[in-house]
């Protein structure tokens, strides 16, 4: 089991999530707003820039397919300083505290 975090811009999140939503079962998706310093975009003097966090947790099999998708809806044209980063880390354990489901099971 896989965690991707992506950081997109604001204005694209709708457009990742649309993207993810249609995908024939579609993940779970949590979307964190925040704010990110010093990756060379400048919104101020301090580097700050407005982006969210887009936590998905997937089935090992899948992660090159949501990666791939994030990176294509996620990017601004020919692509541009500030557009994001996806971060893949491994899950150890997962649990579903409704059904008592763990691990891949957990996940659907």
């Amino acid at each position: 089991m896989k965690e991707i975090k992506a950081y997109v811009r604001n204005n694209m999140v709708n457009k990742v999530i649309d993207a993810l939503a249609q995908l024939p079962e579609p993940p779970s998706v949590a979307a964190v707003p925040l704010e990110t310093y010093g990756h060379g975009v400048k919104d101020d003097a301090y580097g700050r820039l407005r982006m969210t966090k887009l936590e998905v947790d997937i089935a090992d099999d899948r992660v090159d397919e949501i990666v791939t998708l994030i990176e294509r809806t996620a990017r601004t044209g020919d692509g541009h300083p500030g557009d994001g980063r996806v971060l893949v880390t491994s899950v150890e354990t997962a649990l579903r505290i409704d059904t008592g489901e763990r691990d891949e099971a957990a996940l659907k």
